[in-house]
């Protein structure tokens, strides 16, 4: 019960951030809104104000605001329909939901870094065997405080430090242990890894993971701003080229994409592990579905901007019939994406290949 709560909550912030978006778009240039609704289906709640009617319905996988005049065969001429705008206006219109949930992303972020996250502190939990760790006398329950002088709180700042010294001989650790100070030089072990995008790439390590030791770290205002920044920009960064990735063949869409039943098993997931582990998923699928919607796919809100793009610069847009070809045949290559996407997620996260137990892997980019 817990896990569908809080997958509703999830899409229904999705939804209503990115509708809001279209919505107060629209009214800021002038066009009549007739419909916001939040789901599909039979309506569980209906009012209407100011010629607009508000309803939310009984499917939550999805939403949509209907605005007068927003396709050529309902198109009278009226200054207060959608078609009686500008390319630039209908543009403006379009770009606001993913904008809205653009923002809503980089608030959560901002949030997050300012309410307090969870986060590994710098004591080892583990020591591997045939890595210079162990070799060097790093036992369990030691704290790392610096590392080559720069000084550490965190295991993954530990763990930036140490995997960007790939090429480096040994590097020197400076080790709480009880009342205790050493200085350990330690040496790497260089080792090739798939990173986030699937690519091969050479990492240090020296063979220890982090204890269970967690604590909550916060900033200040305006440098969980800053932080948020960051982190948007990353994840923004991140995206685009796994999509590049994906397009030239380089990365699996099957491992990488993620539908509805996916994001389930994920907001379940997180829902166990805290409101800021729900708030970060919320974040991150804010922006990616943002960054998603604006690509130049047919259906899509990019695509719908590109087609307003075209018409700026023909003169004219595209007849309705044309249109109407472009939209059957892009939703029915969503369609087929949805079903395999949906396939890929049963196998993925209700399959039998779900890995079972918590043993560590030596090799595993998790330690350093």
């Amino acid at each position: 019960m817990i896990s569908l709560l809080a997958f509703l909550f999830v899409l229904s912030i999705l939804i209503i951030a990115h509708e809001l978006g279209h919505f107060f778009a629209a009214r800021s240039v002038g066009v009549r809104v007739e419909k916001l609704s939040l789901g599909f289906g039979p309506a569980l709640f209906r009012k209407k104000n100011n010629n607009t009617e508000y309803s939310v319905n009984l499917i939550p996988l999805g939403g949509y605001v209907k605005m007068a005049g927003d396709s050529q065969e309902e198109y009278h001429g009226n200054p207060d329909e959608y078609f009686y705008k500008t390319p630039r206006q209908r543009a403006g219109v379009i770009f606001m939901g993913p904008l809205l949930n653009y923002i809503l992303g980089f608030i959560c972020f901002w949030f997050i870094f300012f309410a307090g996250y969870p986060t590994l502190t710098n004591k080892i939990g583990g020591v591997l065997d045939g890595y210079g760790g162990k070799a060097a006398g790093i036992e369990v329950g030691d704290k790392i405080t610096a590392v080559d002088g720069k000084k550490v709180d965190f295991f993954e700042e530990i763990q930036q430090i140490i995997q960007s010294k790939k090429n480096s001989a040994e590097v020197q650790l400076t080790v709480e242990r009880g009342s205790q100070i050493y200085y350990l030089n330690v040496k790497i072990r260089e080792k090739a890894v798939d990173d986030n995008l699937g690519k091969k790439r050479s990492i240090g390590l020296i063979g220890i993971t982090p204890a269970d030791e967690i604590i909550s770290v916060r900033h200040g205002i305006f440098v969980s701003l800053i932080l948020a920044g960051k982190k948007t920009l990353s994840l923004t960064v991140m995206t685009y080229k796994a999509f590049w990735r994906m397009i030239t063949g380089n990365l699996s869409m099957r491992d990488s994409v993620t539908g509805p039943l996916g994001i389930f098993y994920i907001t379940s997931q997180a829902a166990h592990l805290g409101p800021i582990a729900l708030l970060h998923l919320v974040a991150v699928l804010s922006i990616s579905l943002a960054i998603f919607n604006l690509l130049p796919f047919p259906v899509l809100d990019g695509g719908h901007i590109l087609l307003l793009f075209i018409e700026k610069i023909r003169g004219k847009g595209i007849s309705a019939k044309v249109e109407r070809m472009i939209t059957q045949a892009a939703m029915t290559a969503l369609l087929l994406l949805v079903v395999l996407v949906t396939y890929n997620d049963i196998v993925r996260f209700f399959g039998n290949k779900i890995p079972k137990g918590g043993q560590i892997n030596a090799d595993s980019p998790a330690q350093d």
